[in-house]
């Protein structure tokens, strides 16, 4: 068992059982207040932040302690953070337990939905990349424009990348209706939800929340995509519930920026340039093909 992370002797934040008493069973010794209090100090988390922190769930790979899981809220936007706590609430670990048999990311994958969503690349590829994206986002459309002119020409049989609506609604007032539409043309032909995708990454510029479902609807009439199928899906917002599962996804794995991308379950943030991209992938390849898996 590998723990890689500091453990805080914290008493400040938890009241400790009376001597030769235990909790009462089901019942957590640890003081929600306190810790909160606690947090906010440590991690600067000033009083506009709104926080929940959630019961403890025992840890898995960590006898004796407790996974908590603590929601942050800020002007409309959200995350998660996790701690371990000892059984007395007494102490906490910033991070996560390892367990040396396992995949690190294995935590994170089993999160990841990738099922029935937008992708192209190899169907059954040893790499898969999921991208958390926003499509008014000037940083994920650089990061779009590398991954499609490189990544099937350079990695044609084994890498497949899969898209997730990440839309920053607080800072990008476009941004959720045109992941709506994208998720309505990838209901009609799943292909092309991607000819949306590069199209409306490369409008990002000259966009406006006014003319959207205009242009959306103009661009489909000459991709042959059904005009009066999308119109109606885009009006009454059929495909937001997916958008919301998507984002609510992101969150839960600690997304808070785009692009947000995880390679095999592996966490990155922010912009790579497409030869970091590649180094990254051949690396995957190549621990791969060393550990037999």
């Amino acid at each position: 068992m590998l723990i890689s992370f500091v453990l805080f002797a914290s008493a400040a934040f938890a009241q400790a059982p009376a001597a030769g008493t235990k909790p009462a069973e089901g019942r957590s010794a640890l003081d929600k207040a306190a810790f909160e209090t606690y947090l906010r100090h440590m991690e600067l988390w000033l009083p506009q932040v709104a926080i929940k922190i959630d019961d403890p769930k025992p840890a898995a790979y960590l006898r004796g302690f407790s996974d908590v899981t603590v929601h942050l809220s800020y002007n409309g936007q959200s995350k998660e953070e996790h701690y371990l706590v000892s059984a007395d609430g007494k102490n906490f670990i910033k991070g996560e337990a390892f367990d040396v048999s396992r995949n690190p990311f294995q935590a994170t994958l089993d999160k990841l939905k990738t099922d029935q969503q937008p992708s192209f690349g190899a169907p059954n590829a040893d790499v898969t990349i999921v991208v958390f994206g926003d499509f008014q986002c000037p940083y994920c459309k650089a990061e779009a424009e590398d991954m499609r002119s490189n990544l099937v020409k350079t990695f044609p049989k084994n890498v497949r990348v899969v898209f997730k609506d990440f839309p920053l609604d607080a800072i990008h007032p476009w941004a959720r209706p045109a992941s709506i539409a994208g998720r309505c043309v990838f209901k009609q032909d799943a292909q092309k939800f991607w000819s949306y995708h590069d199209w409306i990454y490369g409008a990002q510029q000259t966009m406006e929340p006014e003319v959207l479902n205009t242009r959306v609807l103009k661009w489909a009439g000459e991709n042959s995509v059904d005009t009066a199928k999308l119109e109606h899906c885009m009006e009454t917002r059929e495909t937001e519930p997916e958008v919301d599962r998507s984002q609510q996804e992101g969150i839960a794995l600690g997304v808070s920026s785009t692009p947000t991308i995880f390679i095999n379950g592996r966490k990155l943030e922010g912009t790579l340039e497409w030869a970091v991209l590649e180094q990254l992938i051949k690396f995957e390849q190549s621990y791969l093909a060393g550990s037999g898996k």
